[in-house]
This record gives structure tokens, sequence and C-alpha cells, in this order.
């Protein structure tokens, strides 16, 4: 046993300390994640016991690495900078503007009651004032993450209560942005007095924020355009991860942090043609480096620690949730959001979040919070995040039964400024058109006659400008991308052609659709018949082009003879019955 135990040592010790922690990571939170979603629960709480597991069952050994290496920290902070660059991308004006409303005065006052009632309860409890603002803050941020996955897992993404969700997240996200911001000068990192230091530190921001958005425009915006015209997958995805470093980059040299960088320069190309294209670009990266934050930051819980402080961490998390949701449904209910859909969004954002925990870290570096106050911090995240499946499935219920003793009155209609719009993310029964070309322009315009809602997937950066501005629904992405499909609304669509030529496209394509749509209709274009074979095999509804063109080309040669005795269209019958 102790030559095995040696020799087993000894060929750890050869293994990088990066591929090992890697190689952990990943076999942890797939084996722990599949458990968990067997019980309807979040992936990313998934994340966060496969932290613990590592780092408080001595699994950690085999990388070699201590709980709070550098190693770890870094691979924490490359996943916080990919979060913000995709929350940056997520980000739309076009959103805002739609959700004003619940962003501002719903966001603005969840979070000024929250921020205000833990703050003060901080104090009293001893916290110094800077300690106290950021505890305030931390707790009033949600999980934007989980109810997001939440409400998608539920089928929920068009109820109100997930615009109302999604209004009070954007304001919780603008506001994280903020606080980075300020925070150096609420713990008197700098010169003058704390309004002064907060004044610069806010026009600091604001001249980077212009210069990002004119390099953007007159520099990143050309660049984009030359790369896309290249049709290089690989180069493209490079571009992306590039902007996303450069920019974070330029923003810790300002002193103004890595999370604001990114932030920016997912902003930058936010309201552009390649945003979603980008955004399915970046997805398989962000969740892989999104996992591993939350494992990092399950490697700092304390099993031990929370073991003796169980009861305060239990009623911690009680708190959380009652305080969160019932400050949450009374908010939105009194800017008159229906009183089901108001449980829904309560239930959703009860919770604490990933940037608390983020906020929480970054505060460490000024000035860090005791043992104590962080592992509860930790370990009631945790327990809140895992809670908001269950809360969400019980808000139909729930809410029915209050309706029912007339606790919450009869259903309202919701105002017009939470009416869905007609968005991506919203569209639903259309067709999905890959491609562009003169046949997708075609039948575009065909459905569109009909009073069908289309939705074009093009990979012309050009012909995607051009439809962009005639108001049509396209998204500059590759049909043969899951996340472009997802983006697509492929599970509410009716149909989806393919109207390209490459029947290696088309079936690459054709078995992600039926992943996530078993019963659409699909179409695709095939030149010759042995690709129709292959693609009626995969259920495709087959449009072959020799066939249409020899049919067309029967129906113009004999009408060009004036036979009274041949029907051009009985020649045309008959031939496609024996084609």
């Amino acid at each position: 046993m102790i030559f095995t135990g040696n020799f087993l040592a000894s060929g750890v010790a050869n293994i990088s300390p990066l591929f090992a922690l890697l190689t952990l990571v990943l076999v942890l939170a797939v084996l722990v994640s599949l458990v968990l979603v067997k019980f309807k629960q979040s992936l990313l709480v998934g994340y966060l016991l496969s932290g613990v597991l590592i780092g408080n069952v001595g699994l950690l050994w085999l990388t070699g690495l201590d709980k709070g290496g550098p190693v770890i920290t870094n691979f924490a902070e490359i996943g916080v900078v990919l979060l913000m660059f995709t929350l940056g991308i997520e980000f739309s004006l076009t959103e805002f503007k739609h959700l004003w409303r619940t962003a501002l005065i719903g966001g603005g006052l969840q979070v000024g009651i929250t921020a205000g009632i833990v703050g003060v309860l901080a104090a009293v409890f001893g916290y110094p004032m800077a300690e106290s603002i950021v505890l305030g803050v931390a707790v009033a941020l949600s999980s934007t993450a989980v109810a997001m996955m939440s409400f998608h897992d539920l089928g929920q993404q068009n109820n109100p209560g997930a615009r109302a969700s999604l209004g009070i997240a954007l304001f919780q996200d603008i506001l994280v942005i903020v606080f980075f911001l300020v925070m150096p000068a609420l713990y008197g990192k700098g010169e003058g007095g704390v309004a002064g230091q907060i004044g610069s530190a806010l026009l600091k921001g604001v001249i980077f924020l212009i210069g990002a958005w004119l390099l953007g425009k007159y520099g990143l915006t050309p660049l984009l355009h030359a790369v896309a015209k290249t049709r290089s997958r690989e180069l493209f995805t490079l571009t992306v991860i590039g902007l996303c470093a450069g920019i974070a980059f330029a923003g810790g040299a300002l002193n103004l942090s890595l999370a604001l960088g990114a932030f920016t320069a997912g902003l930058v190309v936010s309201e552009s043609i390649y945003s979603h294209r980008i955004l399915s670009d970046i997805l398989p990266f962000k969740d892989l480096f999104l996992a591993i934050f939350f494992i990092s930051v399950g490697l700092l819980i304390d099993v031990p620690a929370i073991a003796a402080d169980l009861p305060r961490i239990l009623i911690g998390s009680a708190v959380i949730l009652v305080l969160k949701g019932v400050i949450v449904f009374a908010v939105l209910k009194w800017i008159r959001i229906p009183g089901r859909a108001a449980l829904l969004a309560a239930g959703s954002l009860a919770s604490t979040g990933e940037f608390s925990l983020v906020l929480i870290g970054k505060a460490g570096g000024y000035h860090p919070f005791g043992p104590g106050t962080e592992q509860m911090l930790l370990v009631c995240t945790a327990m809140t995040m895992a809670v908001v499946p269950s809360l969400m499935r019980a808000a139909g219920p729930v809410g029915k039964w209050l309706e029912k003793k007339g606790y919450m009155g009869t259903r309202k209609v919701v105002p017009e400024s939470m009416t869905p719009v007609r968005l991506l993310k919203e569209i639903s029964d259309h067709a999905i058109i890959c491609g562009y070309g003169p046949v997708g322009k075609s039948l575009n315009e065909a459905l569109k006659r009909c009073g069908v809602s289309t939705l074009v997937m093009e990979l012309n950066s050009e012909t995607v400008r051009e439809l962009k501005k005639a108001g049509q629904p396209v998204l500059f992405a590759d049909s043969t991308h899951p996340e472009a499909l997802d983006l697509a609304g492929i599970q509410r669509a009716r149909l989806v052609a393919f109207t390209f030529p490459s029947v290696n496209a088309t079936c690459s394509a054709v078995p992600l659709v039926r992943e996530r749509n078993a019963s659409i209709y699909i179409f695709g274009r095939a030149k010759y018949a042995t690709d129709a074979t292959r693609l009626r095999e995969l259920g495709v509804q087959v449009i072959l082009d020799e066939r249409e063109t020899a049919v067309a080309m029967v129906r113009a040669a004999i009408s060009s003879y004036d036979r009274a005795d041949v029907d051009p269209e009985e020649v045309v019958h008959e031939m496609m019955e024996d084609v």
C-alpha cells in the first residue's frame, strides 16, 4: 500500500497542476451536475458543490495546488471577465428601453430597500460603514443566470414575471458596474474626499465608455467586417476573444477593473449585427469558465466551519429568501404587475447570486471580511440559489390558492410597458430561413405576405446589415451551431428551411434541430438525387434542384410549340410521376 501511494504521488507530481485541476474540475462537475439535474436543480449549484467536495474531501492534493493559490484565483478572474463580457453582449439598450419602468422603478426600489435594511442591520452588529454598504448591495443582488435558466426550463420565458425579473436584473447589472467604480473611494483608497474620489471614478468610467464606443464604431466594427468576409470561424472566434481581453486589459490598466473593461467590450458589440454570432461563439467558453469560477468559490467553503455555525447559516439563508422575496413581490405589485407574475418573479430573485460573490471578493482586496462573514455569505448564496427553481415551481399553485382566497385580487391586464415586444427572444410559431440567396429571399417574402413571422440566419454581413435596416429579424450566425439555433428560438418555431444547396451543412444541422424541436417541419434543398436521398433519410422535405429545373424546362419548351393537341401540364404531371 505504501509503495502504491508513493507511486501515485510521484506520478501526480509529473502532471501539470493546471491540467490536473482542469481534469478534476470537469469530471467532478459532470458527475455532480448529472445528479442535480435529476432533482431539477441549477447546474451552477452543482459547480459550487463540486468545489466544496474538491476542497474538503482531500481531492485537491491531486493537483498540487492550495485553496487560495494563484492558479485557482486566476481561473476565477478569467471566469468573471468572460461572464461580464457576455453580460455586456446580452445587455440590450433596446431591451432596456422597453423595460425602463420596471428596471428603474422596480429595480431601484428593490435594491434600495434591500440594501438599506441589510446595511443598517450590519451596522448594528458592529460592521464599519464601508463593509455595511458592501454587504447591503451584495445581498440585494440576485442570480440572473439561475433566474433566466429557470424561466427557460419552466417554459415561462414570455411570462410577465420573466419580463419583470429581467428588468430588475438589468438594473442590478448596471449597479454592479457603477459600484465597481466607486468601491475604491468607499474604502478611502485614493486622494481627496470621498465625494471627490467617487466623482473622479465615475468621470473616468464615463470617459472610458465613450472611448470604447468610438473605438468600436470606427475601429473594431470595420475589423469585424473584414474578419466576417473571410468566413473563417476560427479567425472570428479568435478576434472575439482578443477583443474581450484587449478592452478588459485597458480597463484594468486604467485602474477601472478588468470586469468593467470586459463589460464595456461586450457593450461595444451588443448593438451590432455580429452580437448574436459573437454570443454563440463565446457561450461555450463562458460556460466553461463560469463553471470554474463557481468551483473556485466552492473551494473556499470550509465544511467544518459550516457545521459549527449551521444554525446561523440556515437562519441567514431563510432571512435572505423571505426578505428579498417579500420586497420584490411588494415592489412589483406596487407598479401594478399581476399577482401571480409578481410571485413568480419574487421566487426567481429571492437568492443572492454570482455577482454577490464577485463583489465580496473585490471588496476583500481593499479590506478583507472576517472568515465567518465570508463563509456565511458563500454558503447562503449556494443554498438560496439551490432553492430558486423550487420556489418558482411553487409560485403557480400558491398564486392560484391566494387568488381563490382573495388575497391578491383578480388578474389584471399587464401594463403596456410590460407587454412582450417582438424581439428575437419572444418570436414564436415562426419560420427560420437559413440562407438569404434568391431562394431564401423568395421564400421569406412569400411567407411574410401570408402573415407568417420569419427569422433569417445569414453569414453575409452586407446582407445582414441591409435586412436589419429593413426591420427584418435576422441573425448573423451559422445554422450548424447549436447556440445559434437556440438564439433563433428553434424550440418555438414552426418550420426551418435550409435554402442553400450545401447538403453537408444541412445534414449537420438537422440532428441539432431535432434535438431541440422534434415536431418542427424541416425543408432542405439538394442539387442531385443522391443528395436528396441523404436528406430524406433524415426526415427532411426535399426540394430537388435537378427535378424542379427539369420540370420548368419541359413546361417552357412544350409551351414554345403551338400544339393544341398537347397539354403541357399533363406532360409535366406524367413526367413527375416517372421521376
